[in-house]
């Protein structure tokens, strides 16, 4: 066996690796330990019983942390997490598909703040990228409540112009926007957008109520709200961005990682990208809107019944 570090032949048996009994070899030039090449487990190729592996994707879909996952499912943390990631993939697949040529009216969009790892006054420069504040730019149709898209990156002009021009590929019709008062997107929606928008921005002003030492986590008032149109005619009665911004409470409720002063948060970007592309397929097509009495998905015509946790992995 070959080192993979050193690339010696000098290397011996070092026992077993796992459940599956995977050999694993160490180096006598180096003593680098390394397994020997081995298929990745899939959910096709995973020993869960598949019952067990929907029943984990629903405890994470309805706010459960990972290790309550694992205690009420009797499967172990890195199975679940490991099936999170399949998930994940899958969902982003199937939305990519199917949230195509969407004839939409009004939009709302707005960010959602979480971390990964460590918050941002922790980062320090030798870190890495994906370490620290991470914003999830969100788009939901307020007729429908359908999600056409979303974004995980920086709250960064170039990955708010990447979640615009996905936006924008993925509708049919002239649609009237409205976002919030970030600066980004008064530059973004021109340049992808062009004149085919009509765009309003929404500013909240807040005060300075709750913001002291002794209402630390007390929610600040909000003092004034302006509204600006940016371009176009868009319909004052329609410049809003209620329905977004309770998306970002149902985010919060339903996926565990969004909670805050818990430690339950994402270590790794992989799995906070997994969790949320699974979370908006789901909610797209499986979850019930409770003022719909449908699916977002049917309600938009994207499908004409109730998808399933398997149904959706499976597509």
């Amino acid at each position: 066996m070959t080192c993979t570090k050193c690339q010696h032949q000098t290397c011996k048996k070092f026992g077993y690796f796992g459940k599956r009994r995977i050999q694993r070899w160490r180096c006598q030039s180096c003593s680098a330990t390394f397994c020997e090449p081995h298929e990745k487990l899939t959910r096709d190729t995973m020993t869960a019983n598949p019952q067990a592996a929907e029943r984990a994707l629903h405890c994470l879909l309805e706010g459960c942390s990972i290790r309550s996952t694992e205690r009420l499912t009797g499967l172990n943390r890195n199975t679940i997490m490991r099936l999170l990631l399949v998930a994940g993939e899958r969902s982003a697949r199937m939305m990519d598909v199917r949230m195509r040529n969407l004839h939409s009216r009004y939009l709302q969009v707005d960010e959602i703040w979480t971390f990964v790892h460590k918050k941002r006054a922790r980062v320090r420069s030798g870190d890495s990228p994906e370490v620290g504040d991470q914003w999830v730019y969100v788009a939901i149709d307020a007729e429908t409540k359908l999600i056409p898209s979303f974004r995980v990156g920086k709250r960064f002009r170039p990955d708010t112009a990447a979640f615009l021009w996905d936006l924008y590929h993925r509708l049919a019709d002239r649609v009237q926007l409205t976002t919030d008062g970030l600066n980004h997107y008064t530059v973004s929606v021109p340049e992808c957008f062009g004149t085919d928008v009509d765009f309003a921005q929404l500013v909240k002003l807040f005060g300075d109520f709750g913001q002291g030492p002794d209402a630390r986590y007390s929610p600040p008032r909000i003092t004034e709200v302006i509204s600006k149109v940016r371009s176009g005619d868009p319909d004052p009665e329609e410049i809003s961005t209620s329905f977004v911004e309770r998306q970002n409470l149902t985010m919060r409720m339903a996926m565990r990682r969004f909670t805050r002063l818990t430690n339950a948060f994402s270590k790794k970007l992989p799995h906070l990208k997994a969790a949320i592309a699974l979370h908006f397929a789901y909610y797209n097509f499986c979850r019930v809107h409770s003022s719909l009495r449908v699916t977002p998905a049917m309600e938009a015509g994207l499908t004409d019944h109730i998808w399933s946790i398997g149904e959706l992995l499976n597509v």
